[in-house]
């Protein structure tokens, strides 16, 4: 009953972050699966996936009906991530836990910084786009670099078959920088690639998700769907400012006690 508890809590604060600021449910995951609830590094990164997985395939359906995902984006940073995901899924069974640990505790402390930064200001992605969902994929915004986005997509999707971590704290930069799209376009679009990313990820990782706790895995999972809606609502009554330094100092905690874990 515990494990049991435990699972829902953990897997409500992760839906809470995914659904208040659009990424970063999969780097506190990993973390909450590790030291709350018992899995190894490796087992916690590919149980992360199959969380991120469903919880970004949920919120899918609510930016498609928002109309915030620009899809040919979407497809294109992918499709850079696809095989990068690949290859680091089939790589991270075979990698040392304290590497892992180690890996994901670096991860961790420079997305905090990053978040704790000051903001640029977003691009704005008009209609002039044609890439919502309701007309036909038209071309990235004018002010897109390919090369970058396409980096920025390859690394999205390597550190996400790693790792275990869906990303979007890197994704929804990396679309407003690389690609000019505005922030909440940002997010909805970041959505589908991290669901691609996961997917790739874990058909590499072979009969690594046969040996998970499902019991663990499946309520956990649930009260991040659900917790990502509550999200939603919170970021409405909160400043977007406040649950950024909030959730980039908790990730500050994470990384300090991922690293003495990985050094001790």
């Amino acid at each position: 009953m515990t494990t049991l508890l435990l699972a829902l809590a953990a897997g409500a604060v992760v839906g809470l972050v995914l659904g208040g600021l659009g990424g970063g449910g999969g780097i506190l995951a990993v973390p909450a699966l590790i030291y709350l609830l018992g899995l190894s590094p490796a087992a916690a990164t590919t149980a992360a996936l199959l969380i991120v997985l469903a919880t970004s395939i949920s919120a899918i359906v609510a930016h498609t009906r928002a109309g915030t995902i620009r899809w040919r984006t979407a497809l294109a940073f992918a499709a850079a991530g696809l095989l990068p995901a690949a290859l680091t899924g089939a790589a991270a069974a075979r990698l040392p836990q304290s590497l892992l640990t180690a890996a994901f505790a670096l991860v961790a402390a420079l997305a905090a910084v990053r978040m704790l930064r000051p903001p640029r200001p977003a691009a704005s992605d008009g209609p002039a786009t044609g890439d919502g969902p309701a007309a036909s994929p038209g071309p990235v915004p004018a002010g897109a670099r390919p090369g970058r986005a396409a980096a920025s997509g390859a690394g999205l999707g390597a550190l996400t078959g790693l790792l275990g971590v869906g990303g979007g704290f890197l994704a929804v930069p990396a679309l407003v920088g690389a690609v000019g799209l505005s922030m909440e376009a940002a997010v909805g679009t970041s959505l589908p690639v991290i669901a691609v990313n996961a997917s790739a990820s874990l058909v590499t990782r072979g009969g690594g998700a046969a040996g998970l706790d499902w019991a663990v895995i499946a309520p956990f999972t649930a009260a991040a769907v659900l917790g990502a809606w509550d999200g939603k609502r919170l970021a409405a009554r909160l400043s977007g400012a406040v649950l950024q330094r909030t959730f980039a100092v908790l990730l500050l905690g994470v990384a300090a006690v991922m690293g003495a874990d990985a050094l001790l």
